[in-house]
């Protein structure tokens, strides 16, 4: 088991390329005119995907600060080490976001945030690849609680219940190749260069609650001045305008906020993202080194605690699993995981 503390060089430094971005520069829009309609189309779609209001004040108030940035550490991690697509992890961040949005469990535990995090990115994965891993692969890393396949699939209905089945969502990482399609008249090593370190950013801004307030179009549209300000500061200020222009305007306002603390979290070396400072790395009781995992039986897993207005976590057929229970084996009894 791998440490929890922020030691780890998960993000690199701006002078070096991340391993698998930049993917995004072959276009798939052959025209201008294809690729504006695009854009607004993800504008509009992007609304339906969106977090319940008052979520950042949720997280504050049930202590899940933290353990949001470690699911978000885990699934970039995850994503290297199954080597799977980039956008896999911007979606399971949003199926996470989503969900716990509009929860209302006010006493979250370990186990329920590592089920939930293991849900998401199995199900982003099976949207995404084609290739799918076992269950089991997903739970190789990082994790305090190991559950079994069948729990896992009975957190994915509740999870896809509760989403609405509404998964093909928009995310900062969907306006990249937009964006970026008028950047093609630059030099191919430049452009990819810019792709790369503006999805570099995204990955920081993802994993900070601040940005939390800002919608997916104005993350992109900072993370992309942020590069060019960086690597093509001469020509910066015409590619930036564009990329103003094509955002609606009562997020004009919200993009210069953006703008101004992605800078922040660049420039200043407590909070960049390049490093490990107090908003990247919060404190945490759950920051040690583990070297055994708790398994947890299915027969235990009780879905129902994820408390999601107009959804019933747990079907009809399970008060039959509780009675059940009572005469379950005393190896199946895991009743009290610690949170």
């Amino acid at each position: 088991m791998e440490s929890l503390l922020c030691d780890e060089d998960w993000l690199n430094s701006p002078t070096k390329k991340l391993p698998g971005l930049g993917m995004c520069t072959a276009s798939f829009y052959t025209t201008t005119a294809d690729c504006e309609h695009a854009l607004t189309v993800c504008l509009q779609k992007e609304i339906s995907y969106m977090l319940e209001p008052g979520y950042v004040e949720c997280l504050r108030s049930s202590e899940l600060l933290a353990a949001r940035f470690r699911t978000i550490r885990w699934f970039i991690k995850s994503r290297r080490r199954l080597n799977l697509s980039l956008g896999i992890v911007f979606d399971a961040a949003n199926y996470f976001d989503r969900f716990i949005s509009m929860n209302h469990c006010h006493q979250w535990k370990g186990w329920m945030i590592e089920l939930l995090s293991v849900a998401c990115l199995s199900i982003a994965v099976k949207l995404s690849e084609i290739s799918i891993p076992l269950l089991q692969e997903f739970q190789m890393e990082d994790l305090q609680y190991s559950f079994q396949p069948s729990t896992i699939q009975r957190m994915e209905l509740t999870l896809l219940k509760a989403l609405g089945w509404r998964l093909a969502c928009i995310t900062a990482y969907s306006y990249v190749e937009l964006l970026t399609y008028h950047l093609n008249s630059l030099q191919p090593h430049l452009n990819e260069a810019i792709i790369s370190r503006a999805t570099e950013l995204l990955l920081g801004a993802i994993s900070d609650s601040k940005f939390l307030a800002f919608r997916q179009c104005t993350l992109a549209v900072s993370a992309l001045r942020c590069s060019l300000e960086e690597l093509l500061p001469s020509k910066s200020d015409t590619h930036i305008a564009y990329f103003a222009c094509l955002i609606p305007q009562d997020q004009k306002d919200d993009l210069v906020k953006c703008h101004k603390i992605m800078e922040e979290r660049v420039a200043d070396p407590l909070y960049s993202l390049t490093t490990c400072g107090n908003s990247y790395c919060p404190s945490s009781p759950m920051t040690v080194i583990t070297t055994e995992r708790i398994d947890l039986y299915d027969c235990y897993v009780d879905l129902s605690l994820f408390k999601v207005p107009g959804s019933n976590a747990e079907c009809p057929s399970n008060r039959k699993k509780q009675k059940r229970e009572e005469e379950t084996p005393s190896h199946c009894n895991t009743s009290g995981p610690s949170p």
